[in-house]
């Protein structure tokens, strides 16, 4: 499948987390596929232009005061109503919107619940990720691998979900680790799994994780503690 077909069958709303990304944010609205029904930037306390860029590109902007990858993503579901399938998507154009397409097709043929789009699988830019976000993905999908059984060879946020599978998981953590439980509590509870390659190149701006090293090994902790799903 080289597009979305308009009668898929699914609706699908895409959510972007976005703070200060007011270089990418227009683009990366622009490349969603035109048969998504939705388009969600969740404004995660910007002080630039992004909320503007993300309106005059055509998204629906909504607020999240509360500072979290996981507080935005869950702000973001409120806004869907109808909607059968979301894609969670960066907003600092580092992925590449228009491969939802391979995201989503495992979903509509019946053959995944979640996917996961694998940047160390697909073509990734030189200089794209630093070598010390390079190594916690590699580390935390092999911890995927030994303690839930996964095969996977990345934790990254570009991905896509059944709605009704994702609020069954009941997600707890908030901030740095909710994707990583996310994957943890869909092994646990049987959902299927799946890994599909993605490209990867440089982001638009300054990234407000992998571009401090502090701030790394804060989500590096961060993730560590998310492990414990793996037990519960």
């Amino acid at each position: 499948m080289d597009e979305i077909s308009p009668d898929v069958g699914f609706e699908i709303v895409v959510i972007i987390p976005a703070l200060n990304e007011e270089a990418a944010i227009g683009n990366v609205v622009r490349d969603v596929p035109d048969a998504v029904s939705k388009i969600v930037v969740v404004d995660n306390g910007s002080t630039d232009r992004t909320v503007k860029e993300a309106q005059e590109a055509g998204a629906i902007v909504v607020h999240e005061p509360q500072r979290g990858y996981g507080y935005a993503c869950l702000k973001g579901m409120e806004q869907v109503k109808d909607e059968d399938l979301i894609v969670f998507l960066d907003g600092d154009y580092s992925d590449y919107p228009e491969e939802m397409v391979q995201l989503i097709e495992p979903i509509l043929a019946g053959e995944a619940d979640l996917v996961v789009g694998s940047r160390l699988r697909g073509k990734r830019l030189s200089g794209a990720m630093l070598p010390h976000a390079l190594l916690a993905n590699v580390i935390f999908s092999l911890l995927l691998r030994i303690c839930c059984g996964l095969k996977v060879t990345d934790i990254g946020p570009f991905r896509a979900i059944r709605k009704d599978r994702l609020v069954s998981l009941d997600l707890k953590e908030y901030t740095y680790g909710w994707t990583l439980e996310m994957m943890i509590k869909a092994s646990r509870r049987g959902l299927k799994v799946v890994e599909v390659p993605v490209s990867y190149r440089k982001r638009l701006g300054q990234s407000k994780v992998s571009g401090s090293l502090w701030v790394s090994l804060k989500v590096g902790a961060k993730m560590l503690l998310t492990m414990r799903f793996c037990w519960r």
